[in-house]
């Protein structure tokens, strides 16, 4: 009977597994970091509500705009908000020759879930 004689790894084969074994030390390690800290957390929970908001005024002022003056609006002239609990976006009305409005504002709180204040030319279409 003849024995089989194992060869020795070859060098080349050590340094592929020596690279292999880096890399995923490497990715191990990034893992490992990416774990966010809470004022990353906090700073992302704020993005992600001052954007609900800014979203949601965007849907609901230009349809209570359109239904209050007749007239569709699409981009606010100014916007101020305190990018937590509401925002309010102001227009410039384009067509005040032909007896559209001049300006208004729309207030959206977020505590409301709605618009809390709509203002055409200074008078109070909506207060809550």
């Amino acid at each position: 009977m003849t024995e089989e004689v194992k060869e020795p790894m070859s060098n080349t084969m050590k340094i592929v597994i020596a690279v292999a074994g880096v890399f995923a030390m490497g990715f191990l390690m990034v893992g490992e970091n990416k774990q966010k800290s809470t004022a990353d957390m906090e700073a992302e929970a704020m993005i992600r509500n001052y954007a609900a908001i800014q979203g949601m005024a965007n849907q609901k002022c230009p349809k209570a705009m359109e239904e209050a003056t007749g007239e569709q609006v699409f981009f606010p002239s100014k916007t101020e908000s305190d990018k937590d609990t509401y925002i309010t976006l102001f227009w410039d009305g384009e067509n005040t020759a032909n007896g559209g409005f001049k300006n208004a504002s729309c207030t959206l709180k977020a505590s409301l879930g709605g618009i809390s204040e709509l203002i055409v030319d200074g008078k109070v279409i909506i207060k809550k």
